[in-house]
């Protein structure tokens, strides 16, 4: 019962707080007092105010105000929110626009904004600095940092200022994003085990692609499907097994305290020209270059199996409860450098949550709103869905997760009832606030077992820029991404990597390739050398 309120307190004090950071007069003051603002308790706002947010959700979330959660804390709190939240693949699209119009919404929730963003809208003004906010209207964030400085010093911008707030959820889970399944009943109506080594892999995609695994007598199988470029569908583990040179998101490793831009060494040249090999003999989906994740998701629940392998962080989201059990894990593959698995760069703790416009009139009532998302009980039905309906108390008062309706996977469901985004849960809070939801464990024990020995022990923490540095290597950065995403594209449906290689290597050091990476590396080594 004690959780019930608590969550519900905290949903209330959010809500108002984004209500009243909307609509209106200049002064923060006078705003706030014309429709009644509490420094305490529920509601928040005497008269009722409308705040608007943008920023991305997953692909399955409906409107967020659809959501039993959302409008339990309208309700509390006496704030309505208008949300412009939008999936992934649209907002990064328009992201950009909507920071340099002039109709800013009051917040963004969830901000899918990179440190570059940051930087730069909250150096020219864009978004406001919460550090005096945070102390004034953030206890439960305040506890946080004061528990976990590191979690602070993560949100906080070269400058000194803190222009967006942290979420985290401190599992460990996210240092090896692609998880490689195969088809395990195909494997054995066929005779061959899990592959242990890339040429084991290979085979076993010849055989899917040649032997009718399912039966139906159509050549309609996908040998090996994966979402290119995406952060947990990519097909980078497989690249480092035929090339040699582990590779993550951002194609930027350490090694020995250098950091390497990975899609300029003639290692990446070697897998991107054996993964051309692969798709002209059928043996990637033919859509593997161009899919979205619905589409990508879709294709595991077919009623017809189709899927041999593919690259996700959890069997089950993609091929649905049913189909899971076919699947099994592929370890880390022995390739013509060993067993090579990537890093995801940064930690646990991420920036970019939540972050309040120059429009917000309300920004202490904004700040109060979302400090309760912070409140452990409540970041913990921020992240997986309501008590009542995904979550229930145990016996000991923690929280756990609801059984599941039947057919529904967990990861579905989750994108469904819960906003997520701004939230944290620490390695303790898994202890005595909630429970990790059976997948996280199994993830944990996955990793473990199957990537994590094999993982590169360095990898570009969250380190902090100068605006100058932001700024010098955003404007490399985008135009070198551009060209290393479509080229990537190309080589793999086309071919021609071995001619254009020369060519594109110069192509990317005129744009200032040594220059980036001159700039990874200083900001780097200064974090180093104050760690």
């Amino acid at each position: 019962m004690g959780h019930r309120i608590t969550a519900t307190v905290g949903g209330l004090t959010l809500a108002a707080m984004l209500l009243a950071g909307c609509t209106a007069s200049t002064d923060t003051d006078t705003t706030s007092d014309e429709v009644g603002f509490r420094e305490t308790g529920l509601p928040i706002v005497d008269e009722k105010v409308t705040l608007t947010f943008s920023g991305q959700k997953a692909p399955l979330a409906p409107d967020f105000g659809s959501m039993e959660l959302v409008q339990q804390w309208e309700r509390d709190t006496n704030v309505a929110i208008t949300w412009e939240n939008l999936p992934d693949s649209v907002y990064q699209e328009k992201k950009n626009l909507i920071l340099a119009s002039g109709d800013l919404p009051d917040a963004f929730y969830n901000t899918g904004f990179s440190a570059a963003d940051i930087t730069t809208y909250g150096s020219n003004g864009t978004l406001i600095p919460l550090e005096g906010l945070i102390e004034k209207h953030a206890p439960n964030l305040q506890a946080i940092f004061e528990k976990r400085p590191e979690i602070r010093a993560a949100v906080t911008s070269s400058d000194g200022h803190i222009y967006t707030l942290p979420a985290a959820e401190e599992l460990g889970i996210g240092a090896v994003p692609f998880f490689l399944s195969i088809n395990k009943a195909w494997l054995d109506k066929l005779g061959l085990s899990v592959p242990q080594t890339i040429e084991e892999f290979e085979a076993a995609l010849e055989a899917f692609k040649t032997q009718d695994p399912n039966g139906n007598g159509k050549a309609d199988e996908i040998p090996f499907s994966f979402i290119n470029n995406w952060w947990c569908a990519d097909v980078a583990d497989v690249m480092a097994a035929l090339g040699g040179m582990p590779d993550n998101a951002d194609h930027r490793i350490v090694r020995d305290g250098k950091v390497i831009y990975t899609a300029a060494q003639p290692e990446y040249a070697t897998a991107i020209s054996k993964l051309n090999d692969w798709y002209e003999r059928g043996l990637i989906d033919s859509e593997a270059l161009t899919q979205d994740d619905k589409t990508y998701l879709a294709k595991g629940k077919t009623e017809t199996e189709l899927l041999g392998a593919y690259v996700w962080w959890e069997t089950e989201e993609v091929v649905g409860p049913d189909r899971a059990d076919d699947y099994v894990l592929v370890p880390a593959l022995e390739g013509v450098a060993g067993r090579l698995v990537g890093h995801s760069n940064g930690s646990d703790f991420r920036s970019g949550a939540f972050a309040i416009t120059r429009a917000n009139k309300y920004p202490d009532v904004t700040m109060r709103w979302v400090d309760e998302l912070y409140e452990p009980v409540m970041s913990a039905q921020v992240s997986w869905g309501p008590i009542g309906t995904t979550l229930e108390e145990n016996a000991d008062g923690v929280l756990q997760q609801a059984e599941l309706p039947e057919g529904v996977s967990a990861g579905e469901l989750r994108q469904k009832v819960a906003p997520g985004g701004v939230s944290v849960t620490l390695r303790e809070d898994f202890e005595n606030v909630i429970l990790p939801e059976p997948r996280a464990l199994q993830r944990v024990n996955d990793l473990a077992e199957h990537y994590l020995p094999w993982a590169e022990e360095e990898w570009y923490p969250a380190v902090p820029f100068s605006v100058e540095e932001i700024q010098e290597i955003s404007a490399i950065e985008t135009e070198i991404k551009a060209l290393v995403d479509a080229k990537r594209a190309e080589w793999i449906a086309r071919g021609g990597v071995e001619t254009d290689w020369d060519a594109y290597v110069a192509q990317l050091e005129s744009m200032g390739l040594d220059r980036m990476v001159e700039l990874y590396q200083q900001a780097y080594d200064r974090y180093k050398s104050n760690a």
